[in-house]
């Protein structure tokens, strides 16, 4: 996101001591001074020749819009096209106007090996135009010599066209309903919303829904109807996430934007029955982890089991049973807490620190003991547990087994 960078306007804010423009139809003018005024970005931008007449500026989610006349010199001249008022530090987009952008900048890279340093469970990656974005990030990691999951935000008209070769690049994916509906037409936003979807749950990658989706509560106590309706389709939809933004970042209700959210959560899902949800025509690879994971999820349903539990090195074979949307509880048992915290992104899934385990034997025994100290499950119940042999290795899982508890 770039944003309107308040000290670099040109006007004399001291007089005031409000940071903001006027803007009508013919002149940019500062508190009713008629003055024309530059409208500066914090990002250096190399805007390529006008081709497009559709080419577009548009500023805090499209509230304020211009019209791009030429391109001279590296400077836009624009035609306002509706009245409002500019405050710094708010986003600005550029529908179909061709951007010399790297994915990411010089701050960037900064905060990246600060978030590696303090051991961000997820990097999300703003404004993906290609599969390629990732590339940068991913020659940190191997600088740094850790790796980190990134996700895509699809945001761009450019990401659109891109969406398989991103899904299958990046490791999940955020679906930025802001952005994309300034950048894209309002009306293609739903049916994008679940072409998206559909992509990743073909893929077997997390999805998340974000955006104004309790908009209404960043000034007022309770949603719209029509904002609750939105978080059930998403629910109804089965993604991974719904995620709130400016709910809780600047919003003067974000205890109860959560709560709203989590009651609305749980309704739906308690509703729903998971064994007649649409099924979705997955990639089943021929390999261990799919293999275990679509076994897993066809036993919980026809032996009706109480729980399945993962042991994951990695969090890998937890996002394959994930995927498959089983109508029990999955429960991710690791013994490092960093992929626990990155487990928790994936849908049903409840993860649990354990300790390392040195045999198979072992692992039942403890989920027993974790499942029962935590009232998980009760004596009677029957589990479905995966895991690899070698116990501890990456990428070994290889093993399913029935367990009823005792």
């Amino acid at each position: 996101m770039m944003d309107i960078a308040g000290p670099k306007i040109r006007v004399d804010f001291s007089s005031t001591g409000k940071k903001e423009l006027c803007i009508t139809n013919r002149h940019i003018y500062h508190m009713g001074f008629n003055k024309i005024n530059d409208i500066p970005i914090n990002l250096n931008i190399n805007f390529k020749s006008k081709k497009n007449e559709n080419a577009l500026v548009k500023i805090d989610d499209g509230k304020i819009t211009f019209k791009i006349l030429n391109i001279q010199n590296n400077i836009l001249k624009l035609k306002a096209k509706n009245s409002g008022i500019i405050l710094s530090n708010k986003g600005i987009n550029f529908p179909n106007v061709a951007l010399d952008i790297p994915p990411i900048t010089r701050k960037d890279r900064v905060d990246i090996k600060l978030g590696i340093k303090h051991g961000v469970d997820w990097f999300a990656l703003s404004f993906v135009r290609h599969a390629d974005d990732i590339k940068p990030l991913v020659n940190i990691f191997k600088s740094e010599k850790k790796f980190i999951p990134v996700i895509a935000k699809i945001e761009k008209p450019e990401a659109i066209n891109n969406l398989d070769e991103i899904v299958n690049k990046f490791n999940g994916i955020l679906i930025a309903r802001g952005d994309l509906g300034v950048e894209e037409s309002l009306a293609k936003v739903p049916v994008l919303q679940k072409n998206i979807i559909k992509k990743c749950r073909e893929e077997k990658n997390p999805v998340i829904v974000a955006t104004q989706i309790l908009e209404s509560m960043i000034t007022k106590p309770t949603p719209t109807r029509a904002e609750v309706n939105d978080v059930a389709n998403a629910v109804y939809e089965q993604v991974d996430a719904v995620m709130l933004s400016a709910e809780t970042a600047i919003g003067e209700y974000p205890i109860e934007a959560v709560s709203i959210m989590s009651d609305i959560i749980l309704d739906v899902e308690t509703s729903m029955d998971f064994n007649k949800t649409q099924s979705f025509n997955s990639k089943l690879n021929s390999d261990n982890r799919t293999a275990i994971g679509h076994s897993a999820e066809l036993i919980s349903k026809d032996l009706k089991v109480n729980a399945i539990v993962v042991m994951s090195e990695s969090g890998a074979t937890a996002r394959i049973v994930s995927h498959f949307r089983p109508n029990v509880n999955i429960f991710g048992l690791s013994q490092h807490i960093y992929i626990c915290n990155r487990m928790t992104l994936l849908w049903g899934l409840i993860p649990i620190k354990t300790e390392n385990y040195l045999s198979t034997d072992d692992m039942l025994i403890n989920a027993e003991k974790i499942l029962l100290n935590r009232k998980y499950l009760k004596k009677g119940q029957t589990f479905v547990l995966t895991a690899g042999i070698p116990v501890g290795v990456s990428g070994s899982t290889n093993m399913l087994q029935i367990q009823k508890i005792k």
